[in-house]
């Protein structure tokens, strides 16, 4: 590395750098800590006690908002990635698409749009609709805000893989759906996969739109945990969110773990 490239030869990179992360990681330490005090009062340490996550876990509300959240999400994320997969695939490999620029924007247009503002339309299109069961509301509103999350890595993949292994694949006589399935699935499953975690996690944190469409015993563990909070932070309130810590830990070392394995293939 040259020595212009190098970060360490700028004064206070190295401190900068300290402060940066202490500023960003330590209310997550904090909120760990705590989460193994004993006193019911959050900001008075009295002793060490894992009594906390044990009430956590026998919480029936609250598992109960952790199933809502993971099946909506896992919903959302396998439609969601579907659907991104496919206009992937036509605004990639079809040339000459007329309104290819139109129809990339209209799909990534959840992003672009605040969030309240999609909650607000989904809201009245399901009461236009009749629409009363809070579970397919819920799975609807996180697959439709879910989608460019998955389609930005998908498509990312698919324009940095080129057209050749496809034409390659036909001159081999093998038909359009056996050359997606043996060559353009595998070479893009990283971004596949990363669209996938994603849209995972973009549905589990959500809030907004949930805390709209929270109807029907159908309340999401963001809702829920807002709940606890409007009554007072407590230590069991630390755990689940130590707990929410380790599950996004877990998953993001899957997916680093992954991506770096199918780079190593490649």
């Amino acid at each position: 590395m040259s020595e212009t490239a190098n970060i360490r030869h700028y004064p206070g990179s190295r401190l900068f750098t300290a402060v940066f992360f202490i500023w960003l990681y330590l209310p997550i330490a904090v909120v760990i800590w705590y989460s193994f005090n004993e006193n019911r009062i959050v900001s008075v340490w009295t002793g060490f006690s894992t009594k906390w996550y044990a009430s956590a876990l026998e919480n029936r509300a609250l598992l109960s908002a952790v199933e809502v959240s993971l099946t909506v999400a896992v919903i959302a994320t396998i439609c969601s990635t579907l659907i991104a997969l496919a206009a992937a695939l036509v605004l990639t490999r079809t040339p000459g698409l007329k309104f290819a620029r139109l129809s990339e924007t209209i799909v990534n247009l959840p992003l672009l749009l605040p969030e309240i503002v999609v909650a607000v339309a989904v809201l009245i299109l399901f009461s236009q609709l009749g629409i009363s069961d809070g579970m397919v509301k819920l799975a609807i509103a996180h697959t439709t805000f879910c989608t460019p999350f998955a389609f930005l890595p998908i498509r990312a993949r698919l324009q940095g893989m080129s057209p050749d292994y496809d034409e390659a694949a036909r001159d081999l006589y093998a038909t359009p759906m056996m050359a997606f399935r043996r060559v353009t699935l595998p070479l893009i499953a990283p971004g596949l996969f990363a669209g996938m975690m994603l849209a995972f996690v973009m549905s589990m944190d959500d809030f907004i739109t949930s805390n709209m469409l929270n109807s029907g015993g159908a309340t999401t563990l963001p809702v829920y945990i807002f709940g606890l909070v409007k009554q007072g932070t407590t230590p069991e309130l630390n755990a689940i969110s130590t707990l929410i810590i380790l599950v996004s830990l877990v998953l993001a070392t899957v997916a680093l773990l992954a991506s770096a394995r199918a780079m190593r293939r490649e």
